[in-house]
């Protein structure tokens, strides 16, 4: 799998390589033939299988967590370029173990895009699809790109395209390249969609669509795989359609997490009757995505919490410096965290920059510190994929960021990016002002985890472990053991603490994390 995709790389740089058009519209022809495209103007599949949630592995060496799809329906209009995607999933058969928001039982999922827009459902309510940290790209590009992703989707749209041609090596001909499974033979055709996306699709011997790849932009990876893999062939009907449908987000060149999703199709039906999808009055009048923003709250004396969005991070001053703990969701909402220190503590540059563990959410604005010449302290089994993928001088075509465009002097010098590795406490003290760093254990959140502690304040700061609850709230299963796990941790390390500074939510009294710490070891909430 990895030589594939690095041979596909290849033949992408080579794009002086490339075939004409007349080239690929002859193989597209062949492929239309095939598949049945010109009985298909809408189309109804449905499926069972798993999904997973991308960025929030348990550790660097295994893939996405995953949970079991028991229904799932995806409804096309290609003319209309309309999908909408439903879908139950649960925890199932597979292990608590890795990231994501914590929910109990079973959550359906509905995901539309019309119009160039994307929403979701939630009961009969259309609600925005929320502010994307994973994808750089908007939810509404995304959810086009899954359209034309799919096999008619792609012959479809690669017909339409002004640039469609045919990628070509010697491997095998002229005008073909065997780069399928098992050495049999197949034709690469690429095109750009919406303006600025590589979309390439594979063509098998037997002239249907086996393989469909673009690049999002991410923060952590830059320009991301995202690939949908066709197989097992069934005619529905006079229409070739794939029954498995296995898709890639994530390069398994760079990180073993990369498998997205895997249904098995049980039922396909084409032209069905598709109500028009006209853009919810609510969700075409919502504004513009506001600035982000970044407030500080003094919490203790040269101790700032910065909040304002979904995730915070935490100024601590030293005598002649900064350290931050924590840069979530990417590059703008680190920019505006350093401007809302540098107000609160001015002239004092972020020395070091705290992070506690690699969950997409939670590292993505990483990559804007390190460019700014600060040095990552993270727990020592994050480092060396952040030095080797995350700050890699590899180029970021679709959404450049600072790192992409100013290298500081380790890259210039062939150093690697300034990284502490912790693996047991580690402590940054000025004589004054003491911050210690610990290992987490017990955790099925993720492996890799740091909580900060400020001894003289008695400030314990952690992501994701334990989050103060609205009142009243229900909390999940799967968030009741993050705070049974974190109680453990502060007995085991002799934490005498006042105050939590969490990286979701508001400050709270410690008072409250141990009325809610006695509920989950009591087995209730």
């Amino acid at each position: 799998m990895a030589r594939r995709i690095l041979a596909l790389a290849a033949l992408l740089a080579l794009a002086a390589a490339s075939g004409s058009a007349q080239d690929a519209r002859a193989v597209l022809q062949a492929s239309a033939a095939a598949m049945g495209l010109n009985n298909v103007k809408t189309i109804q599949y449905t499926a069972t299988g798993w999904n997973a949630l991308v960025g929030q592995s348990y550790n660097l060496s295994e893939d996405w967590p995953r949970f079991e799809v028991t229904s799932y329906t995806r409804t096309i209009d290609y003319d209309a370029n309309t999908s909408r995607e439903e879908f139950t999933r649960r925890r199932g058969s597979y292990p608590v173990r890795g990231g994501g928001a914590p929910f109990d039982g079973d959550q359906r999922v509905v995901q539309i895009v019309s119009g160039g827009v994307a929403w979701n459902m939630q009961g009969e309510k259309p609600v925005p699809p929320g502010r994307p940290y994973l994808e750089l790209a908007s939810h509404s590009d995304v959810r086009q790109l899954e359209i034309i992703l799919t096999p008619h989707g792609f012959l479809k749209a690669a017909m339409a395209a002004n640039d469609v041609r045919v990628l070509s090596t010697s491997i095998v001909g002229p005008t073909n390249a065997g780069l399928t499974e098992n050495g049999r033979r197949a034709t690469l055709v690429t095109f750009t969609a919406l303006g600025k996306y590589k979309v390439v699709g594979t063509i098998n011997d037997k002239n249907l669509v086996e393989l469909t790849t673009t690049w999002i932009p991410t923060a952590v990876y830059g320009d991301t795989l995202y690939e949908i893999r066709h197989l097992n062939y069934k005619d529905f009907g006079g229409v070739q359609f794939p029954t498995t449908i296995h898709v890639h987000q994530g390069d398994p060149v760079l990180n073993p997490a990369h498998n997205m999703m895997e249904i098995r199709v049980s039922s396909v039906q084409t032209n069905v009757a598709v109500p028009a999808t006209p853009v919810p009055d609510n969700i075409r009048q919502a504004p513009a995505a506001p600035p982000v923003r970044a407030e500080a709250q003094k919490v203790a004396d040269g101790v700032w919490f910065i909040g304002g969005g979904s995730h915070n991070s935490v100024a601590v001053e030293f005598a002649d410096h900064v350290a931050m703990i924590e840069a979530p969701l990417g590059e703008e909402r680190s920019i505006a965290v350093l401007e809302a220190t540098a107000k609160v503590i001015p002239n004092k540059l972020v020395r070091y920059i705290i992070n506690t563990h690699h969950h997409f959410d939670h590292s993505s604005g990483l990559r804007t510190y390190i460019a700014q010449g600060s040095t990552l302290v993270t727990h020592r089994d994050n480092a060396d994929f952040y030095e080797r993928v995350m700050f890699s001088p590899a180029p970021r075509t679709l959404v450049p960021d600072r790192l992409s465009m100013f290298y500081p002097n380790f890259t210039a010098s062939r150093r690697p990016a300034p990284i502490e590795r912790v693996n047991q406490k580690y402590v940054l003290s000025d004589g004054t002002r003491t911050l210690e760093l610990y290992p987490m254990l017990g955790s099925t959140h993720i492996g890799p985890m740091l909580l900060a502690y400020l001894p003289k304040e008695k400030i314990l700061v952690n992501a994701d472990m334990y989050t103060p609850p609205a009142p009243g709230a229900q909390v999940p299963s799967q968030a009741m053991q993050g705070v049974a796990a974190l109680a453990a941790n502060i007995q085991r390390l002799g934490l005498y603490v006042a105050q939590h500074v969490t990286l979701h939510g508001n400050p709270a009294p410690h008072e409250a994390f141990l009325k809610l710490a006695a509920a989950a070891k009591a087995g209730t909430n």
